[in-house]
């Protein structure tokens, strides 16, 4: 641990100072719990995770090997502390593994991609897009990962009194929980895929959601079958993905 920065030096830069005197007497505020770590050590737990986070992959080939139910519940505990627009936390994690309901929905996702792809819904710069994977309307993964955990927006919430209220910024919010939830579940030594069968409006009349909800993403989940084999893929260098804008 390394001490602060003088912290009254700090306050000073500050004209309006977050939270105001009178926010703070109206809401409920604590101070930050953070523990602030010397560069070496930061730049080492970053290098550790960034190696993780580069080995991930998305996995089309599952294991049928049984996953802990208080492990899908971790990862979406995590996901769950995404920012949110207002702090609205609009989404919902729906976990699946009754073979019965996988069935159905593999059915029914499969009937959608066979328009897809067989049916040319897909246009052909698409198609060109996706021909480096090799997928196609065949998505065995559905029934056979021992885990489908489909990812709900809600475009709206409903109080007690049955009167409703918008979220705000929900795309952006359920994003982002479903980019945490791929990290945790690959950090826990499993895999996963982000699926979007599209359209995929069945999902909410077999799962039985509201109607202020929307399916975002539907991710199986399970170990990765021994011997799976992924698209030999590059990621994009830094220099392609990040600019520094103060620099030349």
């Amino acid at each position: 641990m390394v001490k602060s920065v003088d912290a009254q030096e700090d306050q000073a830069l500050y004209r309006h100072p977050y939270p105001s005197p009178g926010l703070a007497a109206e809401y409920p505020f604590v101070t930050y719990d953070h523990r602030r770590i010397d560069d070496t050590t930061m730049r080492q737990r970053s290098e550790v995770f960034q190696a993780s986070a580069n080995r991930r992959r998305s996995v089309r080939m599952f294991s049928s090997h049984p996953v802990p139910l208080d492990l899908i519940e971790s990862a979406v505990a995590t996901a769950s502390t995404a920012p949110s627009g207002a702090h609205k936390q609009p989404w919902t994690f729906v976990a699946v593994s009754d073979p019965a309901l996988k069935s159905k929905i593999r059915k029914l996702a499969e009937g959608e991609e066979h328009e897809n792809y067989r049916k040319n819904r897909m246009n052909a710069e698409w198609r060109e897009a996706l021909a480096p994977l090799g997928t196609d309307h065949h998505k065995e993964f559905l029934e056979i990962a021992p885990w489908l955990v489909v990812l709900f927006a809600q475009r709206y919430e409903v109080l007690d009194d049955g009167s409703t209220r918008k979220n705000y910024y929900v795309k952006e919010s359920v994003g982002m929980a479903a980019g945490l939830f791929v990290a945790a579940i690959h950090e826990m030594g499993l895999a996963t895929l982000p699926h979007t069968p599209s359209p995929m409006a069945f999902l909410r009349t077999v799962l039985n959601r509201p109607n202020q909800e929307r399916p975002f993403v539907m991710f199986p989940v399970g170990h990765p079958l021994p011997g799976t084999r992924v698209p030999d893929l590059a990621r994009k260098p830094l220099d392609e993905v990040l600019v520094v804008a103060d620099r030349d």
